[in-house]
């Protein structure tokens, strides 16, 4: 019984200072990246396109050319790949000082983000007010330490989708790996167990069944961006294709 305590507080231990690093790395990140964050067109933009009140970011709550929805439409590539938890991994690699492989128990140790946010999909739909629970892409950040380097994330699913997202959007507040989603696991269909959500950008910025982010120091096109989408995907400048 002694020995199991032991374990068991050591492992305790651990959590709580892998926790206490990443708030440290987390602060240290908010500084290197405030400006341009500050400064981003889903923020700063002086003359947004479209219409309603300001939104939780300064911007028109409907961006130019979209149509609220109640329904959560259901778009992909035509593979829904169904992974147990047991089986599920993150892996988070490339320009990054700590490179790791979170299992399903590591990622749901990590801090945990509660948030509601607007989803606006390039096909000219947006669901407003979803609220989220899932780990931010800044704790994740925070966690492996991207080099001055790191200038752009690829993100890939395990359907093969890939999308690329730069650094400065992807370490967004609202930018999760969410889990959850009203409350509930979050639905295969909808990317379970595990999808990026992009609520300053168009929604194909945030792959469903994510299984790896990797740290790019140069931009690199994924897979809709090399069939003619936007590299930056700007919900209030129109940002649709290249």
């Amino acid at each position: 019984m002694c020995l199991i305590n032991t374990i068991y507080l050591r492992k305790i231990q651990n959590v709580e200072d892998k926790l206490e690093k990443i708030v440290a790395s987390r602060m240290r990140l908010k500084a290197r990246f405030e400006e341009k964050i500050k400064n981003s067109p889903s923020i700063a933009d002086e003359k947004p396109m479209g219409q309603g009140d300001l939104n939780r970011h300064g911007m028109p709550i409907i961006p130019v050319g979209q149509t609220l929805t109640e329904k959560w439409p259901v778009l992909d590539l035509g593979y829904h790949p169904k992974i147990e938890l047991k089986n599920w991994r993150l892996k988070i690699d490339g320009e990054v000082e700590n490179p790791v492989l979170l299992t399903w128990e590591d990622f749901m140790n990590l801090p945990q983000t509660e948030d509601t946010s607007d989803f606006h999909c390039v096909t000219t739909w947006s669901k407003l007010n979803m609220p989220w629970k899932g780990v931010s892409l800044m704790d994740l950040a925070a966690l492996v330490q991207p080099k001055d380097s790191a200038t752009h994330i690829m993100c890939y699913g395990y359907d093969t989708y890939t999308t690329n997202v730069s650094i400065e959007e992807a370490l967004k507040p609202d930018v999760l790996l969410a889990h959850t989603v009203y409350d509930e696991p979050l639905a295969l269909e909808h990317g379970g167990p595990v999808r990026m959500i992009t609520p300053q950008l168009y929604a194909w910025k945030g792959s469903k069944w994510i299984k790896r982010i990797e740290f790019l120091d140069k931009n690199k096109r994924g897979f809709w961006e090399e069939r003619g989408y936007s590299n930056t995907a700007y919900p209030w400048r129109n940002d649709r294709y290249s």
